[in-house]
């Protein structure tokens, strides 16, 4: 766990840094610098899905997950824990909703995410989420500079998700292969993008109700490799 605990405190505090020099940022620069950023995260998402080797299995997951996702209703869950926060702080920030799920879609989707916490549980090692929480912690400043305090509560999320992962590849280590890891991160790199293309376009992909397809080849090659 202490690649998660690492990760969550690396946002908390570059979050606090954005927070601190928000103001000297001027707003004129605010749109291209989140353009900016999109552009870089559709970029990560585009490299990570073509790393794919079963592309049939992450078209069937996408819609898969997407209609358990819609199902479940994500999105508004997350959508109303953002309310819910922005209620609590709305004299101090109006934006904090839509910094808390952008956030917190960003810092759990990417497969530096997926692979650091499975390292973690499976080897004990901690290199990926270390590289991850300084990746992390300077977009925080960014994000936080730019969309508010919201940023800050995506700290956790990230640690329920990412511990949580940990302790259940812990206790999978016959299960978890490398192309599932594969998959997963294919997965998370179409969602990737579609968090990039909804701050580019400031458009809707519900992205949040795809996340079920990250987990439907760890579900469906699991069942296949424990039958082969």
């Amino acid at each position: 766990m202490l690649g998660t605990l690492v990760n969550t405190a690396a946002i908390i505090a570059g979050s606090i840094i954005g927070l601190v020099f928000k103001n000297l940022i001027p707003d004129k620069y605010n749109d291209t610098i989140m353009k900016s950023m999109s552009l870089a995260v559709i970029l990560i998402g585009l490299q990570m899905a073509l790393g794919t080797e079963n592309i049939l299995l992450v078209i069937c997951s996408m819609v898969g997950g997407a209609l358990i996702g819609e199902r479940m209703d994500i999105e508004k869950k997350l959508d109303d824990m953002g309310a819910r926060l922005q209620a609590m702080f709305s004299k101090t920030d109006s934006n904090i909703g839509q910094g808390f799920v952008t956030a917190s879609l960003m810092y759990c989707i990417g497969s530096m995410a997926i692979i650091g916490a499975i390292e973690g549980g499976l080897l004990g090692k901690h290199d990926v989420l270390l590289a991850k929480s300084l990746i992390d912690g300077i977009v925080s400043v960014a994000l936080t500079a730019t969309m508010g305090i919201g940023v800050i509560f995506a700290s956790i999320p990230v640690f329920l998700y990412q511990g949580s992962i940990v302790l259940i590849s812990s206790f999978a280590k016959d299960i978890l292969t490398y192309a599932i890891i594969i998959e997963m991160s294919a997965i998370g790199g179409l969602l990737i993008m579609g968090i990039g293309l909804n701050i580019l376009l400031r458009d809707r992909i519900k992205v949040g109700n795809m996340l079920p397809a990250l987990f439907i080849p760890l579900l469906f090659l699991g069942i296949m490799n424990i039958i082969g």
